[in-house]
């Protein structure tokens, strides 16, 4: 999810931004959050700390959140300054409290919705985009939000995560988005 706001963002923001760097802020993402995490999850199940890459027990949420807090602060310190990309750089830095979030939650034994979470996190991020560059873009909204009901549909459909669970997912994916809009907005 955080590489389609990023994605996105790159084809919305009404300003110049060079090609070379566009590629290199897309590519150091992708190797970030989507290579990274599945090299991390088969080296967490060869040791065993995982079991399965769906994360039922709620104490198997532990590691990797807290992996994911450090993948996330590297991207806030490395790839997106707050100088150059600051709605970026505020994106993240809701991703971030929403994984903080998720992690305290599982510390106390309760399983949010992490699907939910990055999906409500980036419907709110397109949002905000919108009204930032006052520009229309309700289409991509309403794809969003029919992806955003589809997640939890098929999360209910499968029995991974109760109403309540995609609930307060949805909320922690888009509380965090929408206090920061204070700072970029």
């Amino acid at each position: 999810m955080p590489l389609l706001a990023v994605t996105f963002y790159f084809s919305k923001a009404p300003r110049y931004i060079p090609d070379p760097i566009i590629k290199g802020k897309i590519l150091s993402l992708f190797i970030l959050t989507i290579l990274l995490p599945i090299l991390l999850f088969y080296l967490l199940k060869s040791i065993r700390l995982t079991e399965s890459i769906y994360l039922e027990n709620v104490k198997h949420r532990i590691i990797p959140l807290i992996l994911n807090c450090f993948i996330t602060i590297l991207i806030l310190i490395k790839i997106v300054s707050p100088n150059e990309f600051l709605e970026l750089y505020f994106f993240f830095v809701g991703v971030l409290l929403s994984t903080i979030t998720c992690l305290i939650l599982a510390l106390i034994s309760f399983k949010a919705s992490i699907h939910m979470i990055a999906s409500g996190g980036v419907l709110m991020f397109f949002i905000a985009l919108s009204i930032h560059f006052s520009i229309n873009i309700s289409g991509s909204i309403a794809i969003m939000c029919l992806i955003v009901g589809a997640i939890a549909t098929s999360r209910l459909h499968l029995k991974a995560h109760t109403q309540n669970e995609l609930l307060i997912g949805l909320l922690i994916g888009v509380i965090p988005q929408l206090i920061l809009l204070n700072y970029w907005l």
